[in-house]
Parts: structure tokens; C-alpha cells; sequence
């Protein structure tokens, strides 16, 4: 018998309690937009940040915990992306080619994050973990990109490859 006498107080209360007053249309806080804490590059890009200081003062345990924490969320964002631009195409144009340049930015920071964490891997004696990344980075970002090409030289290094590659003989000739 308490259940339906306390929901009608309840109710009763919310009929007699003033509304608020309109509040003027405020932009809602955007958390996830927060360099610090965000779901968004600036703060995969702080946490890689975390993993230099950490693999500069060699706390490399450190170090490859904020790589790989790194690495997680720009894979995310990557993907998010992704499926936001195709949800949105033929739709509204601009929401498309935002998602894409943001996507492009997130695969460049995945890749540079892989290329520190597996210079990392290399000084922590663990080339073989490297090895994968590098050559994911060779694949996403071509062998003639800057960040493909140094991929392609640490596996070379690692005697992973043996032919060299060099990119401005691999250019065809200008006609």
C-alpha cells in the first residue's frame, strides 16, 4: 500500500514545483571535444605525448602502455570515422568529407604511433613484435609515404626484407 501513496506524492510534488526558467540556448558541453580526457586525435595525440616523456626518461613499460593505449583509440577513431562517412553518404555531403579528413588524420597518427611502438619494441629487444606493425604501416600508408618508407627501412634493418627500396627510382619517369 506504500508503493501507490509514495508515487502519488511523487507526483503530486512534481505538479506543484515551479518549472525552471527556459534556460537560453546553450551549445551542450562537449566532452568527448576535451583535449585531456576526449574521445578525439588531440587526446590520442597528448597520450602519445605521455609515451615519449616515458620512453625519454626510460620507463619503457610506461611507454608502451601509453602507445598501446594510444594505438587503441586512434583505431577507434579510425573505424568510427569510417562508418560515420558511409552511414552519411548521399545524404548530406559535408558530414562525409569531415568524417573522411578526420579519418585520414587518425590513419596517419595510427601509423606513427605503430612506428614509435615498434622502436620502442626494437630498444626493449623485442623485434619480432615489431615486425607486424611495420608492416601494417607499409600497408596503410604506401611505400613511397614518408612513414611507409621508414617502416620498409626498419624492416630491412631488422633483416625482416633484403632488397632495398628506393623511392624515387620507383617513380615512373616525368614524359
Amino acid at each position: 500500500m506504500r508503493r501507490p501513496i509514495a508515487a502519488l506524492a511523487l507526483s503530486a510534488l512534481a505538479l506543484m514545483t515551479p518549472s525552471l526558467p527556459a534556460v537560453a540556448q546553450q551549445e551542450p558541453e562537449k566532452v568527448l571535444a576535451s583535449a585531456s580526457s576526449g574521445l578525439n586525435l588531440a587526446s590520442v595525440q597528448a597520450k602519445v605525448a605521455q609515451g615519449d616523456a616515458a620512453a625519454a626518461a626510460g620507463k619503457l613499460n610506461e611507454a608502451k602502455s601509453d602507445y598501446d593505449q594510444a594505438l587503441e583509440a586512434a583505431s577507434y577513431l579510425v573505424s568510427a570515422y569510417r562508418g560515420l562517412s558511409g552511414a552519411f553518404r548521399g545524404l548530406d555531403a559535408r558530414i562525409p568529407r569531415e568524417m573522411d579528413q578526420k579519418g585520414r588524420e587518425a590513419t596517419e597518427l595510427q601509423a606513427n604511433i605503430e612506428l614509435r611502438l615498434a622502436a620502442l619494441l626494437r630498444r626493449m629487444n623485442q623485434p619480432q613484435v615489431a615486425v607486424p606493425l611495420l608492416v601494417r604501416v607499409v600497408q596503410r600508408m604506401s611505400p613511397t609515404s614518408p612513414q611507409g618508407q621508414k617502416a620498409y627501412q626498419s624492416l630491412l634493418e631488422l633483416g625482416f626484407v633484403a632488397t632495398p627500396y628506393n623511392a624515387v627510382s620507383a617513380t615512373p619517369a616525368a614524359q
